[in-house]
């Protein structure tokens, strides 16, 4: 809401594109900030009312557009006071490239867009290059959660953190529980909402939010079969189910590469899926993490288009497509899975604080789970489900690489003595993990 009050404010101000997977919220957020900032908030979905599609078929002069759009919902458009959004926009791919003549014709009129599955749909032909202000919405962080279940107190913990404090035990404990719920629910609104008002009875809180998960997979797995165009739906299908399989397939502490055999019959090299795995993290329901061995900054040109990781985007539908029980993740008797839980975790967590891509590093037999490139260089991010710290993979990459800074997140409290540049934070400090470094 604060990025888009600077939208709102900024001189240079451009029709914004919010992107971001369904059921984040961005209809919901984008029509708060309209009825909170503006005179009149006029929503457009192309989705829901796809004869207004004809509306562009014409021209895409934005004069004629928002005077038949005023006359279609038979209300005045104020350019200078009102709010317009053009929702689910990827169903109207005109109405995309419409937004290079509103920022050029119309600049005066705030005008806001989002799309579940624009990323299928923003090509070289449809995007405005330049034209637009682009920003992204992803699902809700932990401390996000803390605050939508009402938990201030932990939220105020988490927020007021400063390196090598001390955390009581009773804090400790309410923050590893809060952490294990979230493991649950995840960050799809709804699913936070759903839970928040059913917590006071957290075994009728989870069972209602598993079956709303199911009932958004199904969801998921239908866009799939409406979106998928030239892509073989059932290919797309399979592949994404076959994520959460191979993780909970890993039973070391980490997981591994993502591999193509077995997922779908007489197909098992990455050529063969390529337009597969691009769709489904260009429809943002898988993270893509390369994996890099001996390298040089910039890490991306260390990377090979067939070596990665793919992680959900949602840890609580995680959960949910490998048929994980609520009460075993509360009791943390799901065993060895707990390492690929806590490493989606922090995947999700990372890529909604940064909005970069993360990478992992493998050599021999060494693997540090995440590195982030940023202005201070390359940090590794090393992960431990439970309360080990052995840190020989990390040891061996700072000797071969050294950083600035490293990070160890675990089940431990802090305070965990640390010499620099390893900095130790529990799981559930990830978001402060990069104000701790610096």
């Amino acid at each position: 809401m604060n990025r888009l009050m600077a939208w709102k404010e900024a001189s240079s101000r451009k029709p914004l594109i919010l992107q971001g997977v369904r059921q984040t919220g961005k209809t919901y957020l984008l029509t708060q900030f309209g009825e909170q900032h503006f005179r009149q908030v006029h929503i457009v979905n192309f989705e829901k009312h796809p004869e207004l599609v004809s509306l562009f078929a014409k021209n895409l002069d934005p004069k004629r557009i928002i005077s038949e759009l005023a006359f279609e919902h038979n209300t005045p458009i104020d350019i200078n006071h009102d709010l317009v959004i053009f929702d689910e926009i990827q169903a109207c791919p005109p109405a995309i490239t419409s937004l290079k003549y509103f920022c050029e014709e119309m600049p005066e009129l705030a005008l806001c867009s989002a799309g579940s599955l624009l990323g299928l749909h923003l090509n070289d032909t449809s995007y405005p290059v330049g034209k637009v202000n682009m920003m992204h919405l992803h699902p809700m962080t932990f401390t996000e959660f803390l605050a939508g279940v009402g938990d201030t107190m932990a939220l105020d913990v988490v927020n007021d953190y400063e390196p090598s404090m001390d955390i009581s035990a009773i804090k400790h404990q309410r923050l590893w529980e809060r952490l294990l719920q979230y493991y649950i629910t995840g960050g799809l609104p709804e699913i936070v909402k759903l839970f928040r008002d059913r917590q006071d009875n957290i075994f009728i809180a989870c069972r209602d939010v598993r079956e709303r998960q199911h009932e958004l997979i199904k969801a998921y797995y239908a866009d799939i079969a409406k979106h998928s165009g030239k892509v073989n739906a059932m290919h797309i299908d399979r592949t994404w189910r076959a994520v959460p399989t191979q993780l909970a397939g890993h039973y070391d502490t980490s997981t591994n590469r993502f591999r193509f055999k077995d997922i779908v019959p007489t197909i098992s090299r990455y050529r063969q899926l390529v337009n597969v795995i691009d769709w489904l993290e260009a429809a943002e329901l898988v993270l893509r993490l390369p994996i890099v061995g001996a390298f040089e900054e910039p890490i991306h040109a260390y990377t090979k288009d067939n070596l990665f990781k793919l992680m959900l985007f949602d840890v609580g539908l995680l959960g949910a497509m490998n048929g994980l029980e609520p009460g075993s993740i509360l009791n943390s008797d799901y065993g060895t899975y707990k390492g690929y839980f806590a490493e989606n975790f922090i995947a999700q967590q990372l890529t909604a604080i940064t909005n970069k891509t993360l990478y992992s590093w493998q050599e021999d037999r060494s693997e540090i789970e995440f590195l982030l490139q940023s202005e201070h260089g390359v940090i590794p991010f090393e992960v431990k489900a439970g309360t080990s710290t052995r840190t020989k993979s990390l040891e061996k990459y700072l000797n071969k690489y050294p950083s600035q800074s490293a990070v160890i997140l675990s089940a431990n409290p802090p305070p965990v003595k640390h010499k620099p540049p390893i900095v130790h934070l529990p799981l559930y400090f990830i978001e402060r993990a990069l104000d701790c470094l610096y």
